[in-house]
């Protein structure tokens, strides 16, 4: 089977940091080109982590190219620096990436790769949806012209993390959501009915850094401030693996159970805004839209990701 060829749309983020090691060390995929978006942080310092671990991981040759920093219709109030810290990276402060960001503009840059080369990029979103709203937009006809579409994002069947009903990707551009959610495309959703089931502790992560690469070490400093704050303000003991989910639906799909539905995003001024609505008895009529994960064989991808990303030797 020929690689993914793959634009990856990322708000870096210590779960989509450890979601880039994860692509590193994955044959399976071939990383095309990141863009970067706000969500865990301003746009701006998205661009800069994705610099930063782009060349940690050792993806240097990897362009980055910055987008939107606002969502469509509303301003920006997530709370990434809460979850993340204030550089996106746990308080690390790690140096900044000789390179810098190419110049055009994300969503410029998704419609012209996909146009140019019909029917062999994946794209990969594992932070808010604006720019590919804002690429939909530009050329709708990128829909026919993708060879798949996979988010990290959405609550179809299970309760929300950034409101009672909403996840936080989704949550944080419901108007954007709404459109990639419309458009006529191979869309699969991995969302918290499956991210919430794959859990990293600190034993696992110790075991994680056993490798001291320079991938596994950038892990290893990352990682405890994401840990505290879920045992600070979830009460949990472990870390849910978001962004790693999406990547590890590329690799290998069948760690994972999936249902055909047609999902709706709830849009506006709403108590609900962000929640994805999954029509699970056709009620509405309409042919089913997304491919929705609902299970996962998590002792499976964590057993993949400590064999790959652990077993690195960049």
């Amino acid at each position: 089977m020929e690689p993914h060829k793959l634009v990856l749309d990322t708000d870096p983020g210590v779960d989509d940091s450890m979601a880039i090691a994860l692509i590193a060390n994955s044959p399976e995929i071939t990383l095309h080109s990141v863009t970067t978006i706000f969500g865990n942080g301003p746009v701006s310092l998205s661009t800069e982590n994705a610099l930063r671990v782009l060349d940690i991981v050792g993806l240097s040759h990897v362009e980055v190219f910055e987008g939107a920093n606002k969502p469509l219709l509303r301003e920006f109030g997530g709370e990434g620096a809460r979850v993340h810290g204030s550089d996106g990276l746990g308080e690390t402060r790690m140096p900044p990436s000789p390179r810098s960001a190419e110049s055009d503009f994300a969503a410029i840059h998704i419609v012209n790769s996909i146009m140019a080369q019909p029917g062999e990029l994946t794209l990969a979103a594992i932070g808010p949806l604006t720019n590919l709203g804002l690429a939909l937009s530009i050329e709708p006809k990128i829909s026919e012209n993708v060879k798949e579409v996979v988010i990290m994002g959405g609550a179809v069947d299970v309760p929300g993390n950034a409101s009672p009903l909403a996840e936080a990707n989704i949550h944080n551009d419901p108007e954007a959501a709404s459109l990639v959610f419309g458009a006529d495309w191979p869309l699969t959703v991995v969302g918290l009915d499956v991210t919430t089931q794959v859990l990293m502790d600190a034993k696992y992560l110790a075991s994680l850094a056993k490798s001291q690469t320079p991938t596994t070490d950038m892990i290893a400093a990352i990682t405890p401030h994401y840990l505290d704050f879920h045992k600070k303000y979830r009460s949990e003991t472990t870390m849910p693996v978001h962004d790693s989910s999406a990547i590890a639906y590329l690799i290998d799909p069948d760690l994972f159970s999936t249902k055909k539905l047609y999902v709706d995003v709830i849009t506006g001024e709403h108590p609900c805004s962000g929640q994805t609505v999954a029509d699970w008895k056709n009620h509405w009529g309409k042919e089913a839209n997304t491919n929705v994960c609902l299970g996962v064989d998590a002792d499976k991808m964590l057993a993949m990701y400590i064999n790959r990303v652990g077993g690195s030797n960049k």
